[in-house]
């Protein structure tokens, strides 16, 4: 009897025990928190990991779980990610592609699947995501070549005595859709001056990955071939032209051949301020992100998106075949060159002072802001 009274007590204990964790398991569930996933194809660019860390914390003070993941440059990967975050229940999905036309694979099916897929600063194409938010992509490429072209004066440009200006363009990853549209807006602003015999372009070549590396090796590549007989370069970003400054500074050419980049990243700043790079483009992130986080909440409570406006993927693309439209809002850039970046970039918070004015001697700095 006494090993009866034993079992049936354990036996009590054992229901009691599922039932509290049945009990948590239904307070788990029933929290209320919607997922969103957020998928990044690296985070060696330098501003994915500050944009990761940004988005999370926003998306969590409005009481969202969110689940994160880095796919290292590998398209299969990125599209596996969000296959699982799918399988895991988000509702929402804010993608930085690695490959804007292979992700289209699983953004597809996470749209069928009932997510909303926000295509963030990179275009995914297709017309099933429910938002692309960047910057005015084709003005950065303007401002990239006006700056170049103002600072070898290509307007008043001695053709009779040097021969047209020699011209490298540098353009962005052959993946990356913003590659595409950067060397439109470039070639809006050089198209006139080629047509007028001021500028030639000697180089045009895409950056993989945007990876400096490759950008040093192209440049050396291009100087050998040129035998180092160049005037400018337009850059697409800071990091492929700061590694095209290192094949340039072992040439003697760095600070006398105007180069552009874009992001107004610490080093580029840096760079600006030695007098090495010319240009750099502010794309202000601090905006970007919030942007995003607001509207995607809007998309998940059924509301309405301020400043939302259709444009069909052929005008996204520069690629006539691409049909369907897809809502976006653009945001503003900016110039940086040596007269503004001091106000643009370090009073404004955008990179630190001590960032920017890294090996600068101390009688060559302004006042901290």
């Amino acid at each position: 009897m006494k090993s009866n009274r034993v079992l049936m007590t354990i036996f009590a204990l054992l229901v009691i025990v599922s039932m509290a964790l049945t009990a948590c398991s239904g307070a788990a569930q029933s929290s209320g928190k919607i997922k969103v996933g957020l998928s990044f194809s690296d985070f060696a660019t330098e501003r994915w990991k500050n944009e990761e860390v940004l988005m999370r914390k926003l998306l969590e003070d409005k009481g969202y779980e969110v689940i994160s993941a880095e796919a290292n440059h590998d398209v299969k990967l990125q599209n596996d990610q969000i296959d699982n975050m799918v399988s895991q229940g988000i509702k929402g999905l804010i993608v930085i592609a690695e490959d804007g036309d292979a992700v289209v694979t699983s953004v597809d099916k996470a749209a069928d699947a009932g997510v909303k897929v926000i295509a963030y600063d990179r275009l995914i194409k297709t017309a099933k995501i429910a938002a692309y938010l960047s910057f005015d992509n084709v003005e950065v490429g303007r401002q990239q070549a006006l700056g170049v072209m103002k600072a070898i004066d290509a307007d008043n440009w001695d053709v009779a005595a040097n021969g047209p200006a020699r011209v490298v363009q540098l353009a962005g990853s052959p993946t990356d859709n913003n590659a595409t549209l950067f060397t439109k807006g470039q070639t809006e602003v050089l198209q006139p001056y080629i047509d007028s015999g001021k500028i030639e372009i000697v180089a045009k070549q895409g950056v993989e990955n945007w990876d400096a590396a490759n950008a040093l090796k192209l440049m050396e590549n291009i100087l050998t071939a040129q035998n180092n007989d160049i005037d400018a370069v337009v850059a697409s970003n800071d990091g492929t032209a700061l590694g095209a400054l290192q094949a340039m500074k072992a040439q003697g050419l760095a600070g006398t051949v105007p180069i552009s980049g874009q992001d107004a990243t610490a080093d580029g700043s840096n760079s600006i301020v030695k007098g090495e790079l010319t240009v750099s483009i502010l794309k202000d992130i601090r905006n970007l992100s919030p942007l995003a986080i607001d509207v995607m909440d809007k998309l998940l409570k059924g509301e309405a998106v301020e400043g939302m406006k259709n444009f069909t993927l052929a005008e996204l693309t520069v690629d006539d075949s691409k049909q369907g439209e897809v809502p976006c809002v653009f945001l503003q850039v900016q110039q940086v060159n040596k007269e503004n970046v001091y106000d643009l970039v370090v009073v404004s918070g955008f990179q630190s002072y001590d960032d920017v004015y890294r090996d600068i001697p101390e009688g060559d700095r302004p006042a901290k802001p």
